[in-house]
């Protein structure tokens, strides 16, 4: 029969089935999340129907009576087919259709059912060279293996080094030869017909995979210019984030995992409403610190300070920061601002740098991304402000943007509760951006804010020249809250309750 197959199909079969099934189920939550945001409920989804499809599968395999070796190639050719193209189809489909969710998840139900089919088949088809209590140990201790290693490669090899598309055409290729090899292995078990059908049915589905393997950039950028709507200027894939920018008419924008960071059109009101006024209500602040706002443009507007001695900006990625100093139209945008001999640039999580660095500062501009998953609201809750709070002057003023109060009002007001719950005391306030609609920010302070008889804010030091949108008097109007913007009732944001992330995804989720 078959000498040596149970040892080869033991140790690689096995390992390929639960790794390449995994692979597929984290890159179909991943592009949810990258496509529909709403991270958590997405993945979540996604994990759900992925197992409940893996038990129809197994379900499904005790109807497959004859035939078992043929039909275990087929179905691995078929994951290759249909795991293999998941990501690009699913890319040009959110680019395409209005049914989009049908189409993710019924490709991960697919995926789900026939990853669900393999284990059983093979397992049938080892029975007669291995006792059942070692076929189903090793069974299982390899399948989990698998698991751990599509876990580990995921996210620190395969994403960053590939990306999402050339990740799942590589394990789609890996799925067929294993679907090809499986044919010499098993060729007693399998007529002459079938070899010839199945060795050029796998044959067939290694080229197609590895044509678009190498064509994958430009089915990207093709995708990714119809899901944006505009031409791509730049491109890459860093360790964190897929990293785009396009050009209109108008200016050119940058896009993180498919959100939209700023608008070159309009930045300027934006980086202006988040940085002059804490500047101004700080007085001769010399030693400033910024985190997130890799892209220079808040260094930009501190830096119009003469008295601003030290900027140090702390922000996750280097891709970001390397782009703004290097990649003309952003360096030209924040006037080189990454490049003056007064800025430190720190790549690091802000979360482990606040709570290791021991220098203080004057004022603290906190331009991170939207709560919009976990590993980001934990650079919101009270948690991190107590760490802030360490790294500053009693005097000290932080800002911080805050998502729409408009159409986030509870994400809005729980970062402000969140501040307050750590003794600052905290200002509301708003800009309009063409781009964003209204958007908020906070203003606080270790101590309380110095007012005036009427309630205003006693600025130190005039604001700057060169501005295109604020003067004392726009400011000024920026902490009058309309009757639409009043505060909401909310729970303040702490690190082992991230409450702040589930009304963003509620309040954004609905847009």
């Amino acid at each position: 029969m078959i000498e040596r197959a149970p040892n080869y199909l033991l140790y690689l079969n096995v390992l390929v089935i639960a790794t390449c099934g995994l692979i597929y189920e984290l890159l179909a939550g991943t592009l949810a999340s990258y496509l529909l945001g709403d991270s958590v409920t997405q993945f979540s989804l996604v994990i759900g129907v992925y197992l409940s499809a893996l038990g129809v599968g197994s379900w499904l395999s005790r109807y497959v009576e004859n035939r078992i070796a043929r039909t275990f190639i087929e179905v691995e050719i078929g994951l290759a087919l249909l795991g293999g193209f998941s990501a690009p189809i699913l890319f040009i489909a959110f680019a395409q259709i209005t049914w989009f969710r049908i189409a993710l998840f019924g490709s991960v139900f697919s995926i789900g059912v026939l990853v669900g089919l393999e284990l059983p088949l093979l397992m049938r088809i080892l029975k007669e060279h291995l006792d059942f209590r070692e076929l189903v140990a090793r069974v299982l201790t390899f399948d989990y293996i698998g698991a751990l290693l599509a876990s580990v490669l995921f996210p620190i090899l395969l994403v960053p080094r590939l990306g999402l598309v050339r990740t799942s055409l590589m394990f789609g290729i890996l799925n067929a030869v294993v679907g090809v090899w499986g044919t010499y292995l098993l060729r007693p078990l399998l007529s002459q017909q079938s070899l010839d059908a199945l060795r050029g049915r796998g044959f067939l589905v290694i080229g197609l995979l590895a044509v678009a393997f190498i064509k994958a950039d430009t089915l990207t950028s093709w995708t990714e210019e119809v899901i944006l709507g505009n031409p791509i200027v730049y491109s890459t894939q860093s360790p964190f984030q897929r990293i785009v920018v396009t050009r209109n008419a108008n200016g050119f924008q940058l896009h993180l995992n498919g959100h939209l960071q700023f608008n070159s059109r309009d930045e300027y009101r934006y980086h202006e409403a988040l940085v002059h006024p804490a500047m101004t209500t700080a007085g001769d602040a010399k030693h400033v610190l910024v985190l997130g706002g890799g892209d220079g443009l808040a260094v930009r507007e501190i830096l119009r300070y003469p008295n601003v001695e030290s900027v140090t900006l702390v922000d996750l990625d280097p891709a970001i920061t390397t782009m703004a100093a290097e990649f003309p139209p952003l360096a030209e945008l924040n006037q080189h601002a990454l490049q003056d001999p007064r800025v430190t640039v720190i790549n690091r999580d802000a979360f482990v740098w606040v709570s290791e660095d021991d220098r203080k500062f004057d004022v603290a501009v906190i331009d991170f991304p939207d709560p919009g998953s976990y590993s980001v609201g934990k650079l919101y809750t009270t948690r991190f402000f107590h760490l802030l709070r360490a790294r500053l002057f009693d005097s000290a003023v932080v800002t911080v943007q805050c998502t729409s109060p408009l159409v986030a009002p509870k994400s809005y007001w729980c970062i402000l509760k969140t501040m307050q719950e750590t003794g600052m005391d905290v200002r509301p306030y708003r800009a309009s951006v063409p781009t964003f609609g209204v958007w908020g920010f906070a203003l606080a302070q270790i101590k309380p804010l110095e007012t005036t008889a009427d309630g205003g804010f006693l600025q130190h030091i005039e604001l700057p020249t060169g501005l295109r949108y604020l003067d004392r008097k726009t400011m000024a109007t920026m902490f009058d809250m309309p009757v639409d913007l009043q505060p909401v009732p909310t729970q303040p944001n702490r690190l082992n309750d991230q409450v702040l992330v589930r009304y963003y995804e509620q309040e954004w989720g609905a847009m």
